[in-house]
Parts: C-alpha cells; structure tokens; sequence
C-alpha cells in the first residue's frame, strides 16, 4: 500500500514538473530564412553591451570591497602578529594587494582580451 501512494505521489510530482516545463517554456525561432548563427549573434550584439556595463559597474566594485576588506584585515593581522613574534609576514597582504591591484584595472582591458 505504502509502494502504491509513493509511486502515485512521484508520478503526481513528474507530471507537475513536466507541465511547468511546458508552460513556461518558449520556443525560439530564428529569421525567415532559418539562420539561427545570425540569431544568435544578433542576440549577443545587443546583449553585451548591457552585461559590460553590468560587469564594469557592479561586479568589479564588488569584488574590489571584497578584496579591500579582506587586504586591510590581513594587513591589521599580520601588524598584531608582528607585535607579538617581532616578524612580519607579507606574503598574504602582498598577494592581496596583487589582487586589487588587478581587480581595480581590470576594466581598463579586460574587454579588449575577451574581444568586446
């Protein structure tokens, strides 16, 4: 009986599942004469233009916050250590450091290497 009510409960589950994917689901068709190379480009074209600007004014300010913080408290750690044990170790806050640096000019190129 219990086998009976799971089976008709997953078969429930999968015929829900497959019903959305068909209501929700969009059929797209490229031009007239069926170029769907074109369609595509075409679609990307207008797109990358927003997605660098999406990129160049969220992402990159995000992960230079990210980095920043995490260089400054690296930076303030390595100072009480060196308080502590009288040495200074730079490895991690000069790879931090690395990081920003490259994170806050990347902008500047980053596009011209991926060809946007």
């Amino acid at each position: 009986m219990k086998s009976i009510c799971k089976n008709k409960k997953l078969l429930v589950a999968i015929v829900l599942v497959l019903m959305m994917v068909f209501a929700l689901s969009t059929t797209a068709f490229a031009t007239g004469t069926g170029d769907v190379a074109g369609a595509v480009e075409s679609t990307w074209t207008d797109a990358s233009a927003q997605i660098k600007q999406v990129v160049n004014n969220v992402v990159f300010p995000c992960i230079d916050l990210i980095l920043a913080v995490f260089f400054f408290a690296k930076l303030s750690m390595a100072y009480f250590d060196y308080r502590k044990s009288g040495q200074f170790e730079w490895t991690a806050p000069a790879i931090l450091f690395a990081c920003l640096v490259f994170s806050i000019t990347a902008p500047l190129y980053v596009w011209d290497i991926i060809g946007i």
